[in-house]
């Protein structure tokens, strides 16, 4: 087949330069005239190879990723893996940001170079830290703790984006549900007293290092919008070690239950479809489901029986940003402390003592005192001036 395509070639080239007409030679080979015109201009006399087709594919694949970013992919996962951090798609985008890498590959395409280089392997047995005892928050009492996380972003049918803030109560497992069309200030405020009104405030507010509860890595000090609604109503913040969502467990584990039992499930078309059906689902969770961890029993009827007097807002209306700058309150940082003796608090870096070599620290800004407080093991082994902005 393919010398008849070549004799082809060389045929039609001849009688077209013997000035036979392009009719007549398209005709008698059932070829169009841009074949003909295309073998006859790559005619050479010099180089017989003017006969043979060339691949179509280009040269460059645009869409090729790096062999030098591979590399540091492949460095950087058998580095968090070696120190038992978390280890994924997820912690790796994450640490190449921190680093200020570039170009930053998609989770999806970190998780296919993990793949191809057989970087997939988990460990065995129960996660142990290698320092000290995680410091864990109470949760015998309803509300002592909740965690908070933001899923997102999702699209409904519209399409419509949006965010959920998803709330859970550590002791009583009762939820809430908000859906956000952004994660700005405002929405989160609004989010987080939407849910309180619901499920009373918290003691603690655990939750992870994104910005969207943290505020700004450019004025880590300034206190964002979260971290201020939490200490003007004496909620302390508590934000989990970076790429650690395990420390956010209950949270997580429920996140997955959101996704499965109510997005996976419920078709909707609207924001209005989609707050309706998110209250419904919250509400169906608190009243209905039965957890082990409450032996068997409802998070409604685990806090009836409770009988913990909740702490409510006094607003109906959620405070608008920006908020007022707290004088009092703390706020806490858990953070692991590595070889270099550093803290890194959102791109802040402070000197620690010897002795918190691989362990698990807290770094306790007390808001009055203007100070950041270092514990380890509740003990306290630093102090730094932290004037706030």
């Amino acid at each position: 087949m393919k010398e008849k395509s070549t004799l082809q070639r060389i045929l039609a080239v001849e009688r077209f330069q013997n000035g036979e007409s392009p009719e007549s030679i398209c005709a008698s080979f059932r070829k169009s005239r841009s074949w003909l015109y295309k073998w006859a201009s790559r005619y050479d006399d010099h180089n017989a190879s003017w006969r043979e087709s060339k691949s179509c594919r280009p040269q460059k694949d645009a869409n090729i990723t790096p062999d030098e970013t591979i590399e540091i992919v492949k460095f950087i996962r058998l580095e968090l893996y070696n120190h038992d951090l978390f280890c994924g798609a997820q912690a790796i985008q994450w640490e190449m940001e921190d680093q200020g890498l570039q170009p930053i590959p998609s989770i999806r395409t970190i998780n296919r170079i993990l793949s191809r280089h057989s970087l997939t392997h988990r460990r065995t047995g129960k996660y142990e830290s290698k320092g000290t005892a995680y410091p864990v928050l109470p949760s015998s009492k309803a509300n002592q703790t909740q965690q908070a996380d933001l899923v997102g972003p999702r699209y409904l049918k519209g399409p419509v984006r949006f965010y959920s803030l998803n709330v859970i109560d550590t002791a009583t497992v009762r939820c809430g549900v908000y859906p956000a069309l952004s994660k700005a200030s405002q929405p989160m405020i609004d989010g987080l007293w939407n849910i309180w009104k619901r499920l009373g405030l918290p003691n603690n507010l655990q939750v992870d290092n994104s910005l969207s509860f943290f505020g700004s890595r450019k004025h880590p000090r300034g206190m964002g919008a979260i971290i201020r609604l939490c200490l003007n109503h004496d909620i302390e913040p508590w934000f989990i070690p970076v790429t650690e969502p395990w420390r956010n467990g209950m949270i997580e584990k429920f996140n997955d239950r959101y996704q499965k039992m109510f997005l996976q499930k419920k078709i909707m078309h609207t924001q209005e479809e989609l707050q309706a059906g998110s209250l419904a689902f919250e509400q169906r969770h608190n009243s209905m489901y039965r957890f082990s961890k409450l032996k068997g029993k409802t998070p409604l009827t685990a806090l009836s029986d409770s009988k913990v007097k909740l702490r409510f807002p006094e607003k109906s209306d959620s405070p608008k940003h920006p908020l007022k700058k707290p004088e009092t309150g703390r706020y806490h940082f858990v953070r692991l402390i590595r070889s270099d003796l550093k803290l890194d608090l959102f791109g802040e870096t402070f000197p620690v003592p010897p002795e918190s070599k691989y362990e698990y620290v807290i770094a306790t800004v007390n808001v009055k005192e203007q100070k950041l407080k270092l514990f380890l093991d509740k003990i306290q082994v630093e102090e730094f001036q932290y004037k706030l902005r």
